[in-house]
């Protein structure tokens, strides 16, 4: 049984609100951890730690704050295997995209330290001819950084690695389904040397852990990867401060497919966006639209693909293509929006129910006869289920993909190279991929339209999140 501390001002320490949170294996319903059930008292201690370290650790040059997160980028190399096992484990994501998810969070440390000497302010033409304008970059100050279940440890260094590099201090709560892989980093972060302080781990509820981080007069900015009514509390709480937020939040997205794409590329994309982590993440295709006169073909297809979708054990060899949901409630979700969508004349292609055997697995699902306006098109699932929609022209695809409250990520299959353009010009996303699996770059930026969020992360940027601007009027 692993039992979590609190990592604040570089040590860990009990929860000094002395309560502790259950931490589950999703694949085989045991407990496996106990994690600190923080509140208003541990959201204090740490962010009047980040606090009295930020000044000294603004100080620093760039490079020298840079030289620390390679030192997290080489702990986290050293340690990737035991860091992807305890990842498979706490949250049931196959061994591979566990890997995958621990060696990228490397590679995101070593690509923020590259930024170091590249990052600039600017000089401003005046209208004075003995004046010079700059405008500095400078660190936004305290940063609390609230992160998700899915992606819990790459997430957690989206919100890490560009801080630290800017000048912040941080506040790290990892979701309380997930922390055993980022507390296992904070022992690393202990080893690199890191100014007590500068980067702190809490773990506890967002009901209370998170909303205290939230509404502390010390916090300069909130940084949260979650959902819309997440995002929504978020900015509630934020409100009496102003705190700056910067929310990555839901999403719903469209993959059209055209008359002239490649039916079986087009196939193979989606599947994959479908059903990676078993279709519980924030850019994956939630919803297909198919030009009609290829709509059979693609519905056959991919019905196919769906159903020889492997799942099982996230350590099993060879590795299945997914494993089990993170927990019952949202297992229960999956299965309710399905039911309902059934019962308003949705046809079940294939899966459409509870998966046999360990774990809190749904069957990859193919629905047709959806309406536009359904639950199933309009909210999203984060569950491996597809609802197809047929179009027949351009104007109706482009409509009815934009028709969402969400904004964030999108994708075009077509062989034509005019109309693509087209429709990056038209469609009202903050991502849209072409030809391709849904799955950013970090040196792209990720960042939502509508409800999808408010700010975005990765690349040049994601840097400027927190970073903010002095403007001096130099006069001589």
């Amino acid at each position: 049984m692993n039992t979590l501390k609190q990592f604040i001002n570089g040590q860990f320490i009990d929860a000094l609100s002395g309560r502790q949170l259950e931490v589950e294996d999703p694949f085989e319903g045991k407990i496996i951890g106990l994690a600190p059930d923080g509140d208003a008292s541990d959201a204090d201690a740490a962010l009047r730690a980040a606090a009295a370290a930020q000044p000294s650790w603004a100080k620093k040059s760039a490079p020298e704050r840079a030289s620390y997160l390679r030192a997290m980028a080489a702990q986290i190399r050293a340690n990737r295997v035991e860091l992807a096992q305890t990842l498979a484990r706490e949250q049931a994501k196959v061994m591979p995209l566990a890997q995958v998810e621990i060696d990228f969070t490397a590679d995101y440390f070593e690509y923020y330290a590259g930024w170091a000497r590249i990052y600039e302010g600017e000089i401003i033409q005046s209208d004075r001819p003995n004046e010079n304008i700059f405008l500095f970059r400078k660190p936004i100050g305290v940063v609390a950084g609230i992160c998700p279940w899915n992606f819990p440890f790459f997430v957690m260094a989206r919100k890490v690695a560009p801080s630290l590099l800017a000048g912040c201090t941080a506040v790290i709560k990892p979701s309380s389904l997930t922390p055993l892989t980022t507390f296992a980093f904070a022992g690393m972060v202990e080893a690199t040397g890191l100014p007590a302080g500068a980067l702190n781990f809490v773990s506890g509820r967002g009901s209370t852990l998170g909303d205290a981080l939230v509404r502390h007069e010390l916090t300069d900015m909130v940084s949260l990867t979650g959902s819309v009514e997440a995002g929504r509390d978020i900015i509630r709480a934020s409100a009496d401060r102003i705190t700056k937020v910067s929310l990555e939040l839901g999403g719903k997205a469209p993959a059209i497919v055209f008359k002239d794409a490649d039916i079986d590329l087009a196939v193979k994309a989606i599947v994959d966006s479908r059903v990676i982590f078993g279709g519980q993440v924030c850019n994956c295709a939630e919803r297909a639209y198919v030009h009609a006169s290829v709509f059979d073909e693609f519905v056959e297809k991919i019905s196919l693909a769906m159903s020889k979708v492997s799942y099982g054990s996230p350590f099993a060899e060879p590795a299945p293509q997914m494993s089990s949901l993170i927990d019952s409630r949202q297992l229960d979700k999956v299965e309710a929006m399905v039911e309902r969508a059934i019962a308003e004349g949705a046809e079940v292609v294939t899966g459409g129910c509870r998966a046999e055997g360990s774990g809190y697995k749904y069957e990859p699902t193919i629905l047709a006869g959806c309406t536009q306006q359904s639950e199933i098109v309009q909210s999203e699932v984060f569950g491996p289920v597809l609802p197809i929609l047929p179009f027949t022209d351009y104007d109706e695809a482009i409509a009815l993909a934009n028709d969402s409250r969400y904004g964030l990520t999108s994708s075009v299959f077509s062989s034509n190279v005019s109309l693509v353009m087209q429709a990056l010009k038209d469609l009202r996303f903050g991502e849209t991929y072409v030809n391709r699996e849904h799955f950013e770059g970090m040196q792209g930026f990720h960042a939502g339209w509508r409800q999808s969020g408010i700010g975005g992360a990765d690349g040049k940027h994601g840097l400027m999140e927190y970073l903010q601007s002095q403007v001096a009027y130099v006069q001589y």
